[in-house]
């Protein structure tokens, strides 16, 4: 499953492989548009995505180039918005034959779940529950913790998202992450999954108001258990909107 990546950021890369590559897709970049619609039949890419921020112009071209050849049942073209993208671009990117128009900074949960809902088709049936990212709701009594190796004080925040290979939360006290720096590997976590308190060795990959890890590796079989706690959540997810409609009704 090779999807196309045509990014002139490097950040704007690091952040999608962050959403992506966990899905289980085989990354290749371009830096350059005229070089990525040459070697289009080499990659032979079952999805694509293309800034529009870093290619203002070319992002039509490389639509308008691969539509000529691949409609959007075989090979879908994602395109990433900067802030002030007009509506008409919008328009106009959809009339091209764009599958869908996300905004680069993914920001919103709301925009991840787009990108990956695009994509999620070409995931096989049995890695969708471990690859799907699930934000977190008061029911799940997610919690998460570090322990800074600078100076072993710790640092509590309000989970995001989680997944069976990371999580993202929201540090209490940004000044206290200061110390932690990118690809910094965190031997002293505590993760909350409802009654059951894991210890995974993390890696952080993104930071900013939302710090996203990666999960390195789990003590003993705590691996299995938060790959069952996430294959049970939307079983859950079902059985508390159920509750919460029996409530209402009462």
């Amino acid at each position: 499953m090779k999807l196309l990546l045509v990014l002139g950021s490097d950040d704007s890369s690091e952040l999608i492989t962050l959403y992506i590559k966990p899905l289980g897709f085989e990354l290749i970049r371009y830096r350059h548009v005229l070089k990525a619609m040459d070697n289009i039949d080499e990659v032979d890419p079952i999805a694509i995505i293309i800034s529009a921020r870093d290619f203002p112009r070319h992002w039509k071209i490389l639509v308008q180039f691969v539509r000529s050849q691949r409609p959007k049942e075989i090979c879908p073209i994602i395109l990433l918005k900067g802030d002030g993208f007009p509506l008409e671009e919008t328009s106009k990117a959809f009339f091209l034959g764009v599958s869908g128009v996300v905004s680069e900074s993914l920001e919103d949960p709301a925009e991840i779940d787009r990108l990956q809902s695009i994509l999620g088709r070409f995931i096989p049936v049995d890695e969708k529950r471990k690859a799907r990212r699930f934000h977190a709701a008061s029911w799940n009594h997610l919690g998460f913790l570090i322990s800074n190796p600078a100076d072993k004080k710790i640092i509590p925040g309000v989970v995001k998202t989680i997944s069976s290979s990371g999580i993202s939360f929201s540090p209490a006290n940004s000044a206290m992450m200061k110390d932690i720096t990118l690809d910094m590997e965190l031997r002293e976590c505590s993760l909350r999954l409802g009654d059951t308190i894991l210890a995974p060795v993390c890696r952080l990959v993104r930071t900013g108001r939302t710090v996203s890890l990666e999960f390195i590796s789990f003590p003993g079989s705590e691996e299995k258990t938060l790959n069952k706690y996430i294959e049970n959540l939307p079983l859950q997810e079902l059985k508390n909107k159920q509750q919460m409609e029996r409530e209402k009704i009462i």
